[in-house]
């Protein structure tokens, strides 16, 4: 379902989408990331950095070129600590003495049972985690930033990250990773839970919007459709495994070989870990259950 606009700008080429709002494409284009990581410029003489990217120098000087006479950088806001995401910060903050703000560290918001998870089995994850991370300003649930003049209203929405917020700039909402237009987020156990994704998307789906702008790929002019669809996959993607399930147990990657079978292979593992997102999510509804422990290459079953 084609939600994006299909314009790909330009690693380094600062973007105008509108008065008081920029966007610089970070050279890390990937399977993962699409054509690369969108950093956004907020603001007309205070500017907040939306979103700093890769620890990449050449970024990092592509960011402070964009600045015009007149403006400094006085927030740098981070949706999660991905490594596609968070880790420019910190050099950010140290060349303009602008603070970090997010929701918490690279472990803030994972949820209780990935917490356990983690603790006590061999789940694996923690894929491109910049577990160093550690915000200077911590951003509650529903919290307004004032960045010179503009506002912005925290929203956190785990699921493909236990610390992601969105930003929701009076009905455009900067959307991380949670909500992209040219893929569907990897949700991967412990830092990504499915169970969480799915509330976040039906959060924003309540919330008026009228543009989305994402971590990664082009705008989205139809927000709430985008929404419906991508929880409409989901829903689609847990009858793949219960109906895969009734012909008995298998592990997450069986599954994935069976469900994804036109992916390539080099992606089956996200696409395992994401089979292995919705089998946690099952059996916390009781839906299935782990033969033995629960954890990443345990076999599966219905019930």
């Amino acid at each position: 379902m084609d939600m994006a606009k299909r314009e790909t700008p330009v690693p380094g080429q600062v973007e105008t989408l509108r008065p008081g709002l920029r966007r610089l494409l970070a050279s890390n284009p990937s399977p993962f990331t699409g054509p690369g990581t969108n950093s956004y410029l907020l603001g007309t003489r205070d500017i907040a950095v939306i979103d700093p990217g890769p620890d990449d120098p050449a970024h990092l000087q592509a960011l402070l070129g964009a600045l015009e006479p007149g403006q400094r950088i006085t927030h740098i806001l981070v949706t999660h600590a991905h490594l596609d995401h968070s880790p420019l910060a910190r050099p950010l903050a140290n060349a303009t003495g602008a603070p970090i703000l997010a929701y918490g560290d690279a472990e803030a918001g994972r949820s209780a049972i990935m917490q356990d998870l983690a603790a006590r089995s061999s789940i694996g994850g923690g894929e491109g985690v910049d577990s160093t991370f550690v915000p200077d300003i911590e951003v509650p649930d529903n919290a307004v930033i004032v960045a010179g003049d503009q506002r912005l209203r925290a929203l956190w929405t785990p699921g493909h990250f236990g610390n992601h917020l969105c930003f929701d700039w009076d009905g455009t909402v900067f959307t991380g990773d949670l909500v992209m237009g040219w893929a569907t987020s990897l949700v991967s156990p412990p830092d990504g839970d499915l169970t969480d994704f799915m509330a976040s998307c039906r959060r924003l789906r309540s919330l008026p919007a009228n543009l989305y702008l994402p971590g990664h790929g082009a705008e989205i002019t139809d927000p709430h459709g985008r929404l419906d669809w991508l929880l409409q996959h989901r829903t689609q993607r847990e009858t793949d495994i219960l109906e895969a399930l009734a012909g008995g147990p298998a592990a997450p990657m069986q599954l994935a070989e069976r469900i994804y079978s036109e992916v390539a292979p080099a992606l089956l593992p996200a696409a395992m870990r994401n089979v292995l997102a919705h089998l946690i999510d099952l059996t916390s509804r009781n839906l299935v259950e782990p033969l033995g422990p629960l954890q990443a290459d345990a076999d599966f079953r219905r019930l």
